[in-house]
């Protein structure tokens, strides 16, 4: 009887978790008190986190997750102790490719739009650990300089979901062998948490520098500890929570930078310095204005750089590299945009890169950056379109509703590219003008472009911004030239665009004397023409110069021979 009454009991706890909806509830609030002891890697967490049930169904449990080096201690609702239970949860958006779930039974149900407080406590250690790379066959080093998180007696630095699972999240299983899994995760979860609040309070064992990526709280004044700090967040879903705690030296701040720099990183934490105004792409500073930039030196000197809030973390070392260059350009593009639309944050950052690739080397490398980066976003709109989506598919996977970072980053970095090669320019007077409070719907920034560039952009941004409708699908139709009387040629050509999304591409005609380029607007799934004059017969076409991503460029090239005429 006793070993029935136990086995019901497990039945009550383990079986709401195989049905368990685990993105039905938001994480609205977080107000930590996290205790660092790095001489033993060691984390501890005592708190209470707001939840809201977003879901249409009400829900009689939830799943609090953190990383599987971590263990749950404690979980109690309005002062009272609950039961839960405790398991391993395989998930690729921690490092160590598991998470330690606790299943929650809530002593009643949470009704759609309800909201419960849950006062949590868990404690463990983080240690630098690669596993979710070495199993899908990265080599141990390579992966060790790309999951670099760890807490250690020298040097502590952990990075978020995505990363380490240093605070709760509830998110459904992703893995690094799926494709874009983690990042579609990782995605969902910061669109759910994007107008969320975090208030931290740290305190290290050791008297080093603690470092966050939010704002310093003012509970910081009050303190007289020199290993306390605490910070805020206001919008939990743009950025990854960061913390770093370590023996760092800082050069004088200047221009809204700083530089933390480790013992002997001294020579390259200047050479950094003086290389970000260098890296500057030009992009103005965009909805609340600029934030202060801070790059804080790794220890590991081939770490992969990590980008979050107003923060920079990576290797000093010398001499720079282009690589580093272009984290630069990124990072102080990111703190210079201030907007709760990925696709205006992450789109301006990345754009950047190839802006700045091209004031340094020209055009056609920065094409070919682009070009470099448009097979996965080739790759994701073909997975999109194969698979069995509902009516509405085009506005759900759209950059304003679009989750899967790899292919948000890449499409908005081109929507921007095109936009400045549209209209001959950055719309720097549009977004000195946006302002937060103000974008309250999706064609809000439309509207400021359109004000300050007098273009009707609707078409456009309702392709590319709004709705997914894919790539476009260039080719020449036709080529027709006409002798004219007064000498040399009139040359017609006809785009024909198979895709569904429209873009305005140039068109190059090629002759013996050198090549003349217009642009032309082909809308999907229709045809355009233009005309050139030209002084002799053309010898080749070319539709598009990589500077708008297509599903298709092998029919890119018509070759003049094939004409009748």
């Amino acid at each position: 009887m006793k070993l029935l009454c136990v086995l019901s009991v497990l039945c009550v706890l383990v079986f709401p978790a195989l049905a368990l909806d685990r993105e039905a509830l938001t994480f609205t609030r977080y107000d930590l008190d996290v205790r660092v002891e790095p001489e033993q890697q060691r984390l501890a967490v005592r708190g209470t986190i707001w939840l809201r049930n977003d879901s249409p169904s009400a829900q009689k449990n939830l799943a609090l997750q953190i990383s599987s080096t971590l263990a749950w201690r404690s979980v109690k609702i309005a002062g009272n102790p609950v039961e839960f239970t405790s398991h391993e949860y395989t998930s690729d958006i921690d490092h160590t490719g598991a998470l330690s779930e606790a299943v929650v039974m809530l002593p009643k149900e949470i009704p759609p739009g309800g909201t419960i407080a849950v006062e949590i406590g868990y404690e463990g250690t983080i240690a630098m650990n690669a596993t979710r790379l070495t199993r899908i066959g990265a080599p141990d080093e390579k992966a060790e300089h790309a999951d670099w998180d760890q807490i250690s007696k020298s040097f502590s630095a952990v990075r978020g979901i995505g990363y380490v699972t240093w605070y709760p999240v509830a998110t459904e299983t992703a893995s690094l062998s799926e494709g874009g899994s983690v990042g579609e995760t990782v995605g969902r979860w910061k669109a759910r948490q994007a107008d969320s609040a975090m208030d931290l309070r740290f305190e290290s064992s050791l008297v080093q520098e603690i470092l966050f990526s939010g704002r310093a709280a003012p509970a910081e004044a009050e303190s007289k500890s020199a290993n306390f700090r605490a910070f805020h967040i206001s919008r939990l879903g743009r950025d990854v929570p960061t913390f770093v705690i370590a023996d760092y030296q800082k050069l004088a701040p200047k221009d809204g930078l700083s530089v933390y720099y480790l013992a002997g990183q001294e020579e390259a934490a200047k050479t950094y310095a003086d290389a970000v105004p260098v890296a500057d792409a030009g992009i103005p500073a965009v909805g609340a204005g600029a934030e202060e930039l801070t790059i804080l030196g790794l220890r590991d000197p081939d770490a992969i750089p990590f980008v979050t809030a107003g923060m920079l973390l990576c290797p000093l070392r010398l001499p720079i590299t282009n690589q580093a260059m272009l984290s630069l350009a990124y990072a102080k593009a990111r703190s210079m945009v201030s907007s709760p639309r990925a696709w205006i944050q992450e789109g301006l950052a990345h754009y950047a890169q190839a802006a700045f690739i091209e004031n340094e080397v020209g055009r056609q490398a920065a094409l070919d950056y682009l070009s470099a980066h448009a097979t996965a976003l080739v790759g994701a709109e073909k997975a999109a379109a194969a698979k069995d989506l509902p009516t509405n598919w085009q506005a759900a996977h759209s950059l304003i509703n679009a989750s899967d970072g790899l292919y948000l980053e890449t499409k908005a970095m081109y929507v921007w590219w095109m936009l400045r090669e549209m209209l001959g320019k950055l719309p720097a007077d549009a977004l000195l003008t946006y302002r937060v409070a103000d974008d309250k719907d999706a064609a809000y920034l439309q509207r400021l472009i359109e004000k300050t560039t007098h273009r009707d952009l609707e078409w456009f941004f309702d392709d590319w911004v709004y709705r997914d409708r894919g790539l476009p699908d260039f080719r020449v139709d036709s080529v027709y030239p006409r002798e004219l009387v007064s000498g040399g040629y009139m040359v017609t050509v006809t785009i024909e665009n198979l895709g569904e999304a429209g873009a305005e591409v140039p068109i190059t005609l090629r002759i013996a004397s050198g090549d003349i380029t217009k642009r032309l607007e082909v809308r999907g799934k229709s045809k355009a023409s233009l005309r050139f004059e030209t002084p002799s017969l053309p010898q080749e076409v070319v539709v598009n110069d990589g500077s708008v991503p297509e599903s298709d460029v092998s029919n890119n090239r018509y070759r003049i021979e094939t004409l009748n005429h």
